[in-house]
C-alpha cells in the first residue's frame, strides 16, 4: 500500500486508485487487519456513521454523518450545529478512526450507549473489540486501561458518575500519575477518563459532586472542563492524543447544550492548558470554567444594561492551567471574579485567586479578588436546594454589582 489508510477515515474519504494503491483498503473498525479491494461491502454491519451495509466503488464518499433529525453533512461541510453529547460522540469516533490504538471501555457503554446515552451507535460502528463493556467495578477496569496505556494502547474510560472515581483512586492517583516520573520515561500513560459529573440533575448528593479540584492537586494529571459543543470536540480529541492521563469532566446538565460544531475533515482539535476569552470587556473579569461559562455570559449581558463590560475567561483546562490569560485579562480589568460550581473550600477558584494575589497584578486590584462558589454542603436532592447550592446567573450579576458599584 502507498500510504496505510482506514476504512472511514477522514484521511481516506473517497476510495480511488490512489488512496487504494492497486492493493486495497485496510479496514480500521476493529475488524482485524482486514484488506478491502475496491468495489467489496467494507463492512459486515454499518459503514462510516450509521449508513447501513454499503458496496463503495471507485470515486465513491464513504461516509457522510447522518443527524439525528435525519440530514446529512457532506465531507465538505466545516461547520454545523450539534449538541455538547454529540460533540464527545463524534471526538471519540473521529479518534478511533485516524488511530487504531484507541478503544473505549466502561460500565454499559456498548448497547446502551454509557450511563447518558452519549455513546449509542459506537459499538455498531467499531465493534465489541473496541467498544468494551466491563464489570462494575471501576477500580479493575480503571486499572486495566493503566496498564493497557502503558503498553502502547489509548484507552478512553467511562466512569458511570465522577463521583464513582472515588472507587479507583488508587489506580488514578498513584499508579496513572506517577509512572512515567517513576520508570525514569521509559512509560508513558495515554488514557482518558470521561466523567459527567455536577449537580442540575436532582441525582442526590452521590451522584452530583464537582471535584475536579482534588484531580488538579495530583501531579502527573491533566484535568479538562469543557463548557460547550465545539470545546468538548477540540479537548477531548485533544486529549485523546495526549500522552499523559487525562480526566474529563463532563457536567451533565451540558448534555443537551447546542452550538457550532466543526466536523470531521476540519480535524479540530484544541491544545490543552489554552484558556478563551469568551467575551471581551473592559470592567471586571470573570472566570470561570464549565457549567459556570454560558450563567457568567448570560450575566454580562445584564450587567451590560447597568453600563458593566464584563471580561469572560473560560479556563477550558485547569491543568495545565493558562496563567498568562488570567493575568493579562486581569491586568487590563483591575477587578476579578472567581466563579465555580464545586464547593468554595479547597476547590480551584483559592488556587487562581492565590496566583494573583503572588502576582504584581494585585498590587494595581481596585478591589479584592473575590469567589463565588458552590456551597460547602453535600449537593441536596430537592430541586430548590440543589439549585441554592450552586452559583446562579443572578448571584453572579449582584456578586459583581457588589464589586463595581
Amino acid at each position: 500500500m502507498n500510504r496505510k489508510t482506514y476504512c472511514g477515515d477522514v484521511d481516506a474519504a473517497v476510495i480511488s486508485r490512489e488512496h487504494d494503491g492497486g492493493n486495497g483498503l485496510r479496514c480500521g473498525y476493529g475488524l482485524g487487519e482486514k484488506i478491502h479491494t475496491v468495489g467489496e461491502k467494507i463492512h459486515t454491519k454499518k459503514c462510516g456513521n450509521g449508513l447501513g451495509e454499503k458496496i463503495h466503488t471507485v470515486g465513491e464518499k464513504i461516509h457522510t454523518h447522518t443527524g439525528s433529525d435525519g440530514s446529512r453533512d457532506s465531507a465538505d461541510s466545516v461547520e454545523r450545529r450539534r449538541t455538547y453529547a454529540q460533540a464527545v460522540y463524534e471526538a471519540i469516533s473521529e479518534e478511533m478512526q485516524r488511530d487504531i490504538r484507541v478503544f473505549v471501555m466502561g460500565e454499559d457503554v456498548g448497547a446502551y450507549g454509557g450511563s447518558f446515552g452519549v455513546l449509542g451507535g459506537l459499538v455498531d460502528d467499531f465493534g465489541v473489540e473496541r467498544v468494551r463493556d466491563t464489570p462494575i467495578s471501576e477500580s479493575g477496569f480503571t486499572g486495566a486501561a493503566v496498564g493497557a496505556a502503558m503498553t502502547g494502547t489509548r484507552p478512553v474510560v467511562e466512569i458511570m458518575f465522577s463521583d464513582f472515581l472515588t472507587v479507583a483512586m488508587d489506580q488514578v492517583v498513584n499508579h496513572a500519575a506517577k509512572m512515567r516520573y517513576m520508570f525514569g520515561g521509559a512509560f508513558s500513560v495515554p488514557m482518558v477518563i470521561r466523567m459527567p459529573g455536577g449537580s442540575g440533575t436532582g441525582a442526590g448528593a452521590q451522584h452530583s459532586q464537582s471535584i475536579e479540584a482534588w484531580f488538579a492537586h495530583t501531579p502527573g494529571l491533566k484535568v479538562v472542563v469543557p463548557s460547550n459543543p465545539a470545546d468538548a470536540k477540540g479537548l477531548l480529541k485533544a486529549s485523546i492524543r495526549d500522552d499523559n492521563p487525562v480526566l474529563f469532566f463532563e457536567q451533565k446538565t451540558l448534555y443537551k447544550t447546542e452550538g457550532i460544531v466543526p466536523d470531521a475533515a476540519a480535524d479540530y482539535v484544541i491544545p490543552l492548558g489554552k484558556a478563551d476569552v469568551k467575551r471581551q470587556g473592559d470592567d471586571i473579569t470573570i472566570v470561570t470554567y464549565g457549567r459556570m461559562v454560558p450563567r457568567a455570559l448570560e450575566a454580562a449581558g445584564k450587567l451590560k444594561g447597568n453600563g458593566i463590560e464584563s471580561e469572560v475567561v473560560d479556563l477550558r483546562t485547569l491543568v495545565p492551567y493558562d496563567e498568562k490569560t488570567v493575568l493579562a485579562s486581569v491586568m487590563k480589568t483591575r477587578r476579578v471574579l472567581i466563579v465555580h460550581e464545586a464547593v468554595k473550600t479547597g476547590g480551584f477558584g483559592a488556587e487562581i485567586a492565590a496566583r494573583i494575589a503572588e502576582h504584581d497584578v494585585s498590587r494595581k486590584l481596585l478591589a479584592p479578588a473575590a469567589r463565588l462558589a458552590g456551597k460547602d454542603i453535600p449537593m441536596p436532592f430537592s430541586k430548590v436546594l440543589e439549585d441554592a447550592a450552586v452559583p446562579t446567573t443572578a448571584d453572579i450579576v449582584e456578586k459583581v454589582k457588589a464589586m463595581i458599584l
